[in-house]
């Protein structure tokens, strides 16, 4: 009797109850506030929620509404958003940050929000949809997941056909009368019960809509066809120190006016030092790059070499001033200076 009950009812009903019972309580999730909802929307693209929520409260803290974020200098943006990763989303959050405060106004309309820099389909129909009550469905990772399985469409969710179908059924779901309800439900439903590799499908409230359950198929859906092959790769950064500061290099600039990250020192930047002892060891992702770093300590140069810029920087103090890479934080870390 229930699963027929479950059968026969809305989508959207059986999303909004589950989402009702209990979900993560995330710091984004306590605010109606369009810039709030926004940051959190750039932050979360590409990244964990784990990693996301003290950079959040950080970021929130320097610049609290979209003036302050739009009156700062990139380098300082930068600094704050170092080892978040996809830094260009921190580059577009501050030229759409200026864009709105030249505006007067945050922008309410997905239409309005599309043209804010590095706004794509996907941000611009969440902070619409949670914000403000448009009836746009997003389209993520997460939500194609669960639609794929839901319909048991084996078509590639890289090709735009199968992604346009999906998105047809979604919409067919959107309850517009709370479509941010609604987007945020489905989006936990992917992100905590329909799992990439075994999924909890007991748990699930659309269980018994579920094609793909009905036919065993979950753990081959979403199929996902042409991605890379991850290249494996190992590589040795020099801890150099005097006291408490390090040596630092700054990488090269990915463009004119983009200041380039701090990183340390790799032993090709410092020719004629001998690596000493290891200090250990660290994984980095960048793509489908898996880095193996081994960070061990250097005696410092006579002298240091012309064209790289060096500088002797308290790891402390630069964490808030520069912007260091990810692979600098960690090494930094594992050396319990940072």
């Amino acid at each position: 009797m229930a699963a027929r009950h479950r059968v026969s009812r809305p989508v959207s009903t059986l999303l909004a109850e589950w989402y009702a019972q209990g979900h993560r309580d995330l710091p984004w999730r306590r605010s109606a506030d369009p810039y709030r909802i926004w940051v959190s929307e750039v932050m979360l693209q590409q990244t964990r929620v784990s990693a996301v929520v003290p950079y959040y409260h950080r970021f929130l803290a320097r610049f609290p509404a979209v003036e302050a974020l739009a009156a700062a200098q990139e380098q300082e943006v930068l600094a704050l958003w170092s080892g978040l990763g996809y830094y260009s989303r921190a580059r577009n959050l501050l030229r759409a940050a200026r864009q709105i405060a030249g505006r007067g106004s945050f922008p309410r309309r997905y239409d309005e929000l599309r043209q804010l820099a590095g706004a794509g389909d996907y941000t611009a129909a969440a902070v619409a949809s949670i914000a403000f009550g448009e009836p746009r469905a997003v389209l993520d990772g997460n939500v194609l997941r669960v639609v794929a399985r839901m319909e048991n469409d084996a078509g590639d969710i890289r090709a735009s056909g199968t992604r346009k179908r999906l998105r047809g059924t979604v919409e067919k779901w959107l309850d517009p009368r709370q479509p941010g309800v609604f987007n945020q439900a489905l989006m936990e439903l992917g992100a905590t019960i329909c799992l990439p590799r075994r999924p909890l499908c007991s748990q699930c409230p659309l269980r018994d809509r579920c094609r793909a359950r009905q036919e065993g198929t979950e753990d081959r859906l979403p199929v996902k066809s042409g991605a890379p092959q991850p290249e494996r790769l190992e590589t040795v950064l020099l801890l150099v120190r005097r006291g408490r500061r390090v040596l630092l290099r700054q990488r090269p600039a990915l463009a004119r006016r983009m200041p380039g990250f701090w990183d340390l020192p790799t032993a090709e930047d410092l020719t004629g030092v001998m690596p000493g002892v290891a200090i250990g060891r660290f994984r980095h992702t960048i793509t489908h790059h898996h880095y193996s770093v081994t960070v061990k300590t250097a005696a410092a140069p006579r002298r240091l070499p012309a064209g790289p810029v060096f500088r002797w920087l308290d790891p402390s103090q630069a964490a808030a001033r520069i912007p260091l890479s990810t692979t600098a934080r960690k090494a930094l870390r594992l050396a319990e200076m940072l």
